[in-house]
């Protein structure tokens, strides 16, 4: 099966500095480019994709805005496959599924962020497409929630995630996954 790699939403604002910055989010980066250098290397499709909001004052992804830029580390240039979208599922509204199709993409890699988001939204899709999903756990971040009112701390969020998305799609971690 022909391979793709999906990133999503490796965007500034989801770093420190950012108007979201996430648990992890580094350590998850470091082992997308890991990902990208292995699917490059073998000359695999790599797609980003990019959440922006075009409303005013948005509460992060502002359209225009350097937060809504994908992570400047990304080995992202003029020629890559980017797919713009506006909700968490990353096929909603856009062309992905065309894009995938187009570059005979049989199976999705996921990483990206957020987890309990992005991630939660657009893999239970890929996975009713066809697509049989690996999600590379370790190349994925999210953040702190509150449930009820009380902290639920963003470690204990990623590992339900991942343990809701294990019914959908095959979870590695970066090294299981090159090596």
């Amino acid at each position: 099966m022909k391979q793709g790699l999906l990133v999503i939403d490796v965007q500034n604002d989801y770093f420190t500095g950012g108007k979201m910055a996430l648990a992890g989010a580094d350590e998850a980066l470091l082992k997308i480019n890991a990902l990208e250098e292995r699917f490059l290397a073998e000359k695999l499709p790599i797609i980003y994709i990019q959440h922006i909001k075009y409303a005013t004052n948005a509460d992060f992804f502002e359209v225009g805005t350097v937060g809504a830029d994908l992570h400047p580390q990304l080995k992202h240039d003029a020629s890559s496959i980017t797919v713009e979208k506006q909700f968490p599922n990353s096929f909603q509204g856009t062309d992905l599924q065309h894009q995938l199709e187009q570059n005979g993409v049989e199976q999705l890699v996921i990483c990206g962020m957020m987890t309990h988001m992005c991630i939660r939204a657009t893999t239970p899709v890929a996975e009713s497409l066809g697509y049989t999903p690996f999600i590379i756990s370790d190349a994925t971040a999210t953040r702190d929630l509150t449930v009820n009112g009380e902290l639920m701390p963003a470690k204990q969020v990623q590992e339900t995630m991942l343990a809701e998305l294990s019914a959908v799609a095959s979870l590695m971690t970066t090294n299981e996954f090159l090596g």
